[in-house]
Order: C-alpha cells, then structure tokens, then sequence
C-alpha cells in the first residue's frame, strides 16, 4: 500500500494496518537475529577451522542478501506512521 491508499483507509482500518505490521515487524526482528546468528556461527566455524578456503564465503552470502532486502524496504511502515501521526491514533 503506498501513503494515498493509507490516507483514503478510515481510522478502524488503520488500526487493522498498524497490527498487521507491528506482527510484521516482530517478525523481520526475529529472522534478522536468525540470519545475524547464521552469519556469525559461520564466520567464527571458518575462523577455527585448520583449512581457510575463501569458498566457504560463497554460501554465507545468502543471509546477507535477505538481510540487505530486509533493511531495504522499511519505507511502508513509515508511510503509515506518518497517517497515523496525523490522525492523532497512536
């Protein structure tokens, strides 16, 4: 949904909106954890390992795309923040 669809919602449907994304939000928290603790598990197995390849990094590049998508797109939240904001509802 972009601003003008969350400003043409009415206040009941707002609320709605805003668990909907507290529930989203919990859960892009938790998978951030996640995908930090697969990174760092990773990166301190290759540190102890005897055998340093470089292709070991090859797989530890997933989590980092999903966290780089996950950071890339906060711009919904704030959109209905901003509505909310100004319909006095938090």
């Amino acid at each position: 949904m972009d601003k003008k669809t969350f400003s043409d919602l009415s206040d009941q449907e707002l609320l709605i909106e805003k668990k909907k994304h507290n529930k989203s939000k919990l859960f892009h928290a938790a998978l951030i954890g996640f995908l930090a603790g697969i990174l760092i598990f990773g990166l301190v197995a290759w540190l102890l390992s005897p055998e340093k390849r470089l292709g070991f990094f090859i797989p530890m590049l997933i989590p980092i795309v999903f966290l780089y998508k996950l950071f890339k797109n906060p711009k919904i939240n704030s959109d209905l923040e901003e509505v909310l904001k100004e319909r006095n509802l938090d």
